[in-house]
């Protein structure tokens, strides 16, 4: 891994360090020697430790609460690594890189899947006539999303924010990185959200296609002779933003490409805000209204013209942004107006905390 790069903040400044690593055990050794840097350092020594928290993508109808993570873990891992094939096998690595290092400390795994267990039958069934096939393979506990953000942002920080109670808001969540997801949430709970049966669905993401005609895939497949692995691949790791724009997967890229003109990279823009006011249109809907639309994740905290996009596409809800509270990044802020029928924030995702 040539362009391997650490950062880390301290006392506020933030702090890169570039170095090849070979591997991700001498990836947590790295992490480990700057936890106990004699400079800057939190810990003396990696006694210290008392336990790892990691965040695993899809534990199925297996795993749902937080677990100490033993061999029967990695086990439903590799299980479920079909519904998440970018995240479990990558998670898995994970975990052994930490058991080789610090062998004696207990690791526990929290899991994505875990707050989509309210979302009602109604919202994650489709049209299927082999409803034997389907009942085997597809329940709620088989839903992706980015649960442990979504835990601390609206359990935790929103109805704090608003000094209400959470049982009285519908919140409309964007959590918008190299993966995306919309969730809605209501009184606290989560009723909907874009992912499905996979993180493949929803909105286009970095390398993932998002939404899209389920007859493309046997349509493609059958003229280009591909294999299913091929055609997997071409879904998760050659589509979205990177296929969209031909640039790159990577926001920051993308935008660059579009203010020189580039018009691929303007369209995967485009397209992805489009994606994204569409699915808080239709949560506002099924929730029957919307009290507040939150911000979160990489694109979320920071992409500015993004979020006023988004937020102008929605002005037929009584949304109003206000473009100096916009003009921020990555910190905890209203950005809508004070006559605004739809209160918006920008709340940053602390995942590790919520770990």
């Amino acid at each position: 891994m040539p362009d391997s790069f650490l950062t880390h903040t301290v006392n506020g400044e933030k702090h890169k360090i570039e170095q090849v690593i070979e591997n991700h055990e001498e990836g947590i050794k790295l992490v480990l020697s700057q936890l106990t840097h004699p400079e800057y350092g939190v810990i003396k020594s990696f006694d210290e430790i008392g336990a790892i928290g990691h965040r695993l993508a899809h534990g199925g109808d297996k795993i749902s609460e937080p677990t100490l993570i033993d061999e029967n873990v990695i086990n439903v891992l590799k299980e479920f690594t079909p519904l998440a094939p970018l995240h479990n096998p990558a998670e898995i690595v994970g975990v052994e890189a930490c058991k080789k290092v610090l062998p004696d400390v207990p690791m526990v795994g929290v899991f994505d899947t875990a707050f989509n267990q309210t979302i009602p039958e109604k919202s994650i069934y489709v049209c299927n006539p082999h409803m034997n096939i389907y009942e085997k393979i597809w329940n709620k506990k088989n839903m992706v999303s980015t649960e442990t953000s979504y835990k601390i942002l609206f359990q935790k920080r929103v109805a704090e924010i608003m000094d209400k109670s959470l049982e009285d808001l519908k919140i409309v969540s964007c959590h918008l990185g190299q993966g995306a997801s919309v969730c809605a949430i209501n009184g606290g709970k989560a009723v909907d959200n874009s992912l499905g049966f996979t993180s493949l669905a929803g909105l286009p993401m970095g390398t993932r296609c998002g939404d899209i005609d389920p007859s493309i895939v046997t349509f493609l497949m059958k003229k280009e002779n591909l294999t299913t692995e091929q055609m997997d691949k071409i879904l998760n790791k050659q589509s979205g933003k990177l296929g969209i724009s031909g640039v790159s997967f990577d926001d920051r890229d993308i935008e660059v490409a579009a203010e020189e003109g580039n018009a691929r990279a303007k369209l995967a823009i485009d397209v992805f805000v489009y994606q994204v006011v569409g699915y808080i249109g239709r949560f506002a809907a099924q929730m029957n209204g919307v009290d507040v639309i939150t911000f979160a994740g990489g694109i979320g905290e920071n992409a500015i013209d993004v979020r006023k996009q988004i937020c102008e596409s929605l002005s037929f809800l009584g949304v109003k942004v206000d473009e100096d509270r916009n003009n921020c990044r990555g910190k905890e802020v209203e950005i809508s107006t004070s006559n605004s029928k739809v209160k918006v924030f920008v709340v940053p995702t602390n995942e590790e905390l919520m770990i």
